[in-house]
């Protein structure tokens, strides 16, 4: 293997082979523990230091770095105490996630290193979000994120590379390409020659890198760096290396040709650049064996703080305590100036507001710029807060969430708008495997809102009909916000902007331009968790939310002599829980109103909760009236035989009666 140090010192060799020698050292005594059983899993890095360390030496401490699962030079590169890596891996309270999470699947604020997800793509559109934050403060800091050859497979590969090209970020994207994508070799996995020719198709520079060789590692990485510093923009390299364990130490590598394995042991990282430095007179024997001992004892030493550390204690209160970012409502009251406003402008001005209070919000979504949004939300947006701000995307929902994350990593709140809540499907695996779990994993907030102009009685169709809430009432994490009045959409909408969690704001596309009601101009807050009482009465409780509220006002209006007691919910997570169960307590019947499909919908979760709680109180069974179980057709008679509002009378009726 060819060495070139060009101007590097002595001294900066020797500290990238102390680099790259300490993760080799750890993994050595992992894999003795491992086969000692004192740890139950193991992936290996061994063969690929060199590009975890020299792309993360080359970065500043305080610049992002998005590692893989075998990454660990990224963290010893860091400095991170070796004893709370240990700590995390063996599930210790002092690692980095209490215990909820494994190996490298964490992140830290505090060594600037975001770990990943199982599911690999997301990370790369949260480098996008974190470069954003990066390129709006105009502070020169780049951002590296890494990938193996596999997950460029992934369709989140393709959007955040696109989203960085468009934008202009300053993001090194890092492709490991090892050979295997677990087994799979790479002429399973694509056609292309080399990966790096994949930056050509997004207009985008890229290269292809020895990975093994520490040195073209270091050097060529941080002269891009210090270029990107000046001119921000993506770049997408290409490290050459393998990978000389199992994906991890269960699966083996007998699936790999001995011949392959014997080449590729003749260009290990640390072995190679060990004997260079040892023929040019920078490493002395003396020197290795004393580096060596010096790590080896810091190892047992760091692992004996972690083995003595008690095991966990399982906490109630503290697990259920940390799924959300603790959060202070921040009550903001009005004035007594009002205007008669619908739906749709109410949520325009919370946005408005929301922009000028907050300098650091950024709305992304398609077509919000200068066409103002499908439904013309953001009309105007562009004059008053630039495009740096309200930014169209690409069609690309699930890196733009993820982008989503990576801007509230880096000091930013953001505000995603779906062009229809149909699409949010696209965007689904960051919503509820990253954002809704990144709290309770390693207590980083999730400050992103995603906006869903949702429902039917449009006739438009399976594909832009569909209120699909009870996606998300499922998934613990995230926070679920329904309105279905003007005055309650601002309030609700500004407080999901102040709300540091993830909050999936639905907007019925019937109500925007339908309803109207006297609004305050000023800037207000609206709690969650507090449900509406819009009609007073002892015969029935009816709870809804959304488009249903207004159908069951109707038919109270068409039927005065019913005296029921009205819950408009306004928020599904929180549920006001207690407001339910008050009222039916009071009224002893119970029917429950949503646009969904019946099964599965949050009606049955209520039904649930009111028999659990009020069932001495119950004079009738709890009634539920949903759509029908099928996909929202698209011709007027259909979908008003699909959706619910022409029977919820009859049931009604049927139930006071019982």
């Amino acid at each position: 293997m060819h060495y070139d140090k060009q101007n590097l010192s002595d001294q900066k060799l020797l500290e990238l082979y102390n680099r790259l020698l300490k993760p080799r050292l750890i993994e050595e005594k992992m894999l003795i523990l491992l086969r000692q059983g004192k740890i139950s899993k193991w992936f290996s890095g061994i063969g690929q230091e060199a590009i975890a360390v020299g792309v993360t030496a080359a970065l500043d401490t305080d610049e992002y770095v998005l590692p893989m699962h075998r990454n660990l030079g990224v963290f010893t590169t860091r400095d991170i105490p070796l004893h709370r890596l240990f700590a995390q891996w063996q599930g210790k309270k002092s690692g980095f996630t209490k215990g909820r999470d494994r190996s490298f699947h964490f992140g830290t604020q505090e060594f600037k290193i975001i770990g990943m997800i199982s599911h690999l793509g997301p990370q790369l559109g949260v480098a996008d979000g974190i470069a954003l934050a990066n390129k709006l403060q105009k502070n020169g800091k780049v951002t590296a994120v890494f990938t193996g050859e596999g997950a460029t497979s992934e369709g989140d590969f393709h959007e955040a590379l696109n989203i960085a090209a468009v934008w202009e970020l300053p993001v090194l994207f890092v492709i490991e390409n090892n050979g295997y994508g677990l087994s799979t070799p790479t002429n399973e996995q694509y056609r292309c020659a080399n990966l790096a020719d994949k930056g050509i198709g997004y207009g985008m520079e890229s290269y292809i890198i020895d990975g093994n060789n520490i040195l073209e590692v270091y050097i060529k990485v941080s002269e891009l760096v210090a270029s990107l510093r000046e001119n921000p923009r993506p770049i997408l390299l290409e490290f050459l290396t393998f990978r000389m364990r199992g994906h991890e130490e269960a699966s083996g590598t007998k699936y790999v040709p001995q011949e392959l394995m014997d080449e590729w042991a003749k260009k290990d990282p640390i072995e190679n650049f060990r004997t260079y430095l040892k023929d040019t007179g920078i490493l002395t024997n003396a020197y290795d064996e004393a580096i060596r001992n010096e790590y080896k004892q810091e190892i047992d030493e760091h692992l004996k703080i972690a083995f003595d550390e008690p095991d966990i204690v399982a906490d109630l209160h503290e697990e259920l305590n940390d799924v959300y970012q603790p959060y202070d409502f921040e009550e903001f009251k009005h004035g007594d100036t009002v205007e008669n406003i619908r739906v749709i402008d109410a949520i325009t001005q919370s946005l408005k507001q929301s922009m000028e209070r907050h300098p650091n919000l950024v709305i992304m979504g398609q077509d919000i710029a200068e066409y103002g949004g499908a439904f013309k939300v953001t009309d105007g947006f562009v004059n008053l807060f630039g495009k740096d701000r309200v930014r169209n995307t690409p069609i690309c929902e699930s890196a733009i969430v993820s982008a989503g994350m990576g801007l509230s990593i880096n000091g930013y709140k953001a505000i995603v708008e779906m062009q229809f809540a149909d699409f949010v499907s696209t965007g689904f695996n960051p919503i509820v495997n990253y954002l809704a779990k990144v709290h309770y994993r390693w207590q980083e907030k999730a400050d992103v809102v995603v906006r869903m102009p949702c429902g039917g009685g449009t006739q438009a169709g399976p594909f832009h009909s569909q209120t699909n809430e009870a996606w998300f009432t499922k998934t613990p994490g995230l926070k679920v916000v329904y309105p279905a009045f003007p005055s309650d959409a601002k309030g609700l909408l500004n407080t999901a902007i102040n709300d540091p969690n993830p909050v999936m704001y639905f907007e019925h596309k019937v109500l925007y331009r339908s309803i109207y009601q006297e609004v305050p101009t000023d800037y207000y807050t609206i709690p969650f968790g507090k449900a509406a009482l819009l009609k007073e009465g002892s015969q029935v409780t009816i709870i809804s939310f959304g488009a249903g509220v207004h159908w069951a006002l109707e038919t109270l209006t068409k039927n005065p002599s019913i005296e029921a007691d009205l819950l408009d919910l306004r928020t599904l997570q929180p549920l006001d829980t207690a407001a339910i169960i008050q009222s039916v307590r009071k009224t002893g019947k119970a029917i429950i109103l949503q646009e969904d499909s019946l099964f599965g919908g949050i009606a049955s979760d209520i039904s649930a909760l009111i028999m659990e709680n009020c069932f001495e109180s119950l004079d009738a069974p709890v009634r539920r009236v949903g759509s029908l179980e099928s996909a929202i057709p698209f011709v007027k008679a259909l979908e008003d035989q699909y959706l619910p509002k022409g029977r919820f009378e009859k049931e009604l009726l049927e139930l006071l009666e019982y």
